[in-house]
């Protein structure tokens, strides 16, 4: 009867403590930011140094933060994981840009000439203004919804009767 007692207070013990420890949030691995995180922290600062400069309306990856640095004659960028990173940096450093977001675009609309938007499908890497991956981040259908829209856009505007 004694070990029944024993066991079942065992068992309790054991239920409490297993529930105590998975119901505390885990801290989380990298604080929290107001922009998406690198997406492989082990290669932040080892992408080109040169890219290509923005375009593209549409993103997949973040792959790191960067602040230009104009001391003189010798450019250079630091290179970040988390947007809060760079911004503090570029802050307090002399001659420092704003931050820059480096992307790569899987697929990304090109626009040859106003209004002309060409889907393109090839990875292509280029530096953002950070204010532009708000909404940005490509989905499945989100480059074929953008083409529908601006060629509806495009047929609207060419019915309108001239207002001269």
């Amino acid at each position: 009867m004694r070990w029944i007692r024993r066991l079942s207070l065992l068992a309790v013990v054991g239920v409490v403590v297993l529930t105590c420890s998975c119901s505390r949030q885990q801290p989380p691995s990298t604080p929290p930011s107001a922009y998406p995180v690198a997406v492989d922290f082990d290669k932040v600062g080892k992408y080109p140094a040169l890219t290509k400069s923005g375009a593209g309306y549409v993103y997949d990856d973040v792959l790191e933060y960067r602040v230009w640095v104009h001391p003189g004659d010798d450019d250079y960028y630091r290179a970040f994981a988390i947007y809060e990173e760079a911004k503090r940096f570029s802050e307090r450093t002399e001659r420092a840009e704003e931050p820059l977001v480096l992307v790569l675009q899987r697929e990304h609309i090109n626009e040859p000439e106003p209004g002309k938007y060409v889907y393109v499908k090839g990875d292509r890497i280029t530096e953002w203004r950070v204010e532009w991956l708000a909404g940005s981040k490509r989905g499945p259908d989100t480059i074929q919804k953008f083409l529908e829209r601006k060629a509806k856009e495009s047929a609207q505007q060419k019915n309108q009767p001239d207002r001269k």
